[in-house]
């Protein structure tokens, strides 16, 4: 077993356990020595939005969407949460759209996109 996944699987432990603050540590050094994981890179971001760090929660769900797997429907919903927390609801909304886009059945993320006026 690599480093990395043992980091990562002790984050994810982590995270289930409801121990988020702790999951950051063993997550940060995953991502340090696999930092094109998607997978790494969503956990991550699912612990710095649980702890209300929503510019470091964008900045990997952003990563995942921009730069290594730009189909991914659940990295556009939960960077648009992260944006959407922020205040930048047009941003967030056009994400969220993403995401219902990708995966037409989610009540989830068709509930998250709001009739904006524009900007």
């Amino acid at each position: 077993m690599s480093d990395a996944y043992h980091h990562f699987r002790e984050g994810q432990k982590r995270l289930r356990t409801g121990m988020t603050a702790q999951a950051t540590v063993p997550l940060e050094k995953a991502k340090k020595l696999e930092p094109e994981k998607a997978s790494i890179r969503e956990a991550l971001g699912i612990a710095y939005f649980r702890l209300a760090r929503w510019k470091e929660a964008e900045a990997e769900f952003r990563t995942i969407v921009e730069q290594l797997e730009p189909t991914d429907d659940y990295a556009h919903y939960a960077l648009g949460r992260a944006l959407e927390q922020q205040g930048r609801q047009a941003e967030a909304n056009g994400h969220y759209k993403l995401a219902s886009s990708m995966k037409p059945g989610s009540e989830t993320y068709a509930a998250r996109i709001k009739d904006l006026e524009p900007e």
